[in-house]
């Protein structure tokens, strides 16, 4: 059977993707995890459609995980008198922070966020709708922003407003966003991303209040602020896995800096042994096109040579008139570009001291199974940090993760190359585990009996932190009793 694909897929839900119908037919497409995106939908619309997914992904026997994102402090303006107005060039236009909630003109417009007053001084350039239109600032008072059309066009409601060069003060995360943790929580969360990160004590935070809530999803710190950049490595550091979240932090930054810094965010994540997801306008044609522009394609499988774990798709699917067809699109540009020896290939870490033996081991049994005619790398896990650590390395064999927690099981599915299988190493003896995983695998028709894998697990089975063997093994051997 042809090898899965290693390059992880999100799938962001909504209106578009409501339903059984549509959840069994994502999940065949091949998700490997969805997003529920705290911004838009109601409780009871995430609630819904997370179990429709999870319904379509038991029957189909596969394991998919599940992502929630926080809002965090998105800076709009407010609305308008009739909807939109069209902004001239050169033209005057306040925004003013005391002006009623759907009062704006051609002239000035209310803003959601009173301390942006605080934040911006003369000279500054504003960014709206994603630097759709900039506004530059002449002059602030008390409550009002005066401001000069740099780009004009037309300006519709709610719309996001971004500093060029970032600096807004706006905490990492609101009121709103805590009582989404807890419903996070209640819905199971593999993951939670929070939005706007500046610090690694956003980063922090929300583990904390994750943790209060009494959950321990895996923490996802998107970087879409500029000043986030400034602490990248402390960031990346305090979370388990960054979302490099290209809307924002391009108006921010500019898009012309956004590729070098994509690349090298993927690297230093990898570098430090976490995952990494590139999001944001991937496939966005596909919102009403059944098929990607050549540039999106090259867009995804250069994600897929740098080295990301996963890409993400998010108006696409949610809103978009085609979800199964652009996770399928997503699904042949990542196989194909996983067909690159860039892709393969790894010189990681070769030149470095392990800060464990259980790195050691997980390391050792990546060059060994990249250097043999072996066909999968079986890694028995209790939390998932051997797989971890494996998944580090760029190699073209597929990395089967077997646990007996359902937590674990969410936890990799994000992972690239690992793929979750639920397994209980704790009944009976070592002989008999390792004749029973090898059982599982040739049911699920991934192995054969003349196939050779490399085995890691610990001493005492069940017991976290403790992989510390290594074993190539053939499956026929241990099959017959006889590869001890």
């Amino acid at each position: 059977m042809p090898l899965p694909r290693r390059t992880k897929i999100i799938a962001t839900l909504g209106p578009a993707s409501d339903g059984p119908q549509m959840a069994t037919r994502l999940v065949k497409a091949g998700i490997d995890l969805v997003r529920i995106n705290f911004s838009h939908g109601t409780v009871d619309d995430h609630r819904r459609r997370v179990e429709a997914v999870r319904q379509a992904a038991r029957e189909a026997g596969r394991e998919v995980g599940v992502l929630a994102d926080l809002q965090g402090p998105k800076i709009r303006i407010e609305g308008f008198r009739n909807g939109a107005v069209d902004l001239e060039e050169d033209a005057p236009f306040t925004l003013d922070t005391a002006l009623d909630k759907d009062a704006g003109d051609t002239e000035r417009v209310g803003v959601a966020y009173p301390q942006l007053v605080r934040d911006v001084e003369p000279g500054d350039v504003l960014l709206l709708d994603d630097g759709r239109v900039l506004l530059k600032v002449e002059s602030v008072s008390d409550t009002a922003i005066h401001c000069r059309v740099a780009t004009g066009g037309r300006l519709s409601n709610r719309k996001g407003l971004n500093r060029l060069g970032g600096g807004l003060s706006a905490e990492a995360l609101t009121d709103k966003d805590e009582a989404d943790i807890r419903t996070a929580v209640e819905l199971g969360a593999d993951y939670l991303a929070v939005s706007f990160v500046r610090e690694a004590a956003d980063v922090e935070r929300a583990r904390e209040l994750l943790q209060a809530a009494g959950g321990n999803a895996g923490i996802i710190a998107k970087i879409e602020r500029a000043e986030a950049l400034d602490c990248q490595t402390e960031i990346i550091q305090a979370a388990d896995a960054i979302m490099v979240a290209r809307g924002d932090l391009g108006v921010e930054i500019g898009d012309a800096a956004l590729p070098q810094v994509q690349k090298q965010l993927i690297h230093q994540a990898r570098d430090l042994n976490r995952v990494v997801i590139t999001a944001t306008q991937m496939m966005e044609s596909m919102i009403e096109s059944p098929l990607p522009t050549r540039a999106e394609v090259f867009d995804v499988a250069n994600a897929v040579l740098d080295g990301t774990d996963a890409v993400m798709l998010s108006a696409e699917t949610a809103a978009g008139e085609y979800p199964d067809a652009a996770v399928a699109a997503m699904d042949r540009v990542c196989r194909e570009a996983e067909k690159s020896r860039a892709a393969t290939e790894s010189g990681h870490r070769l030149e470095c001291r392990f800060g464990s033996s259980e790195e050691a081991v997980a390391m050792a049994a990546m060059y060994t199974a990249n250097h043999l005619p072996v066909k999968a790398i079986i890694a028995l896990t209790e939390s998932g940090t051997t797989a971890l650590w494996m998944s580090r390395i760029r190699s073209g064999i597929p990395i089967y993760a077997l646990t007996r927690h359902p937590e674990t099981q969410g936890r990799v599915t994000l992972y690239r190359g690992v793929y979750p299988i639920a397994f209980d190493p704790t009944q009976g003896d070592a002989d008999s585990v390792r004749q029973r995983l090898v059982q599982t695998l040739r049911e699920k028709r991934l192995v054969t009996e003349e196939d050779h894998l490399v085995l890691t697990f610990g001493s005492r089975m069940g017991v976290a932190g403790g992989t510390n063997t290594m074993k190539v093994v053939k499956v026929g051997d241990l099959l017959n009793g006889t590869g001890h």
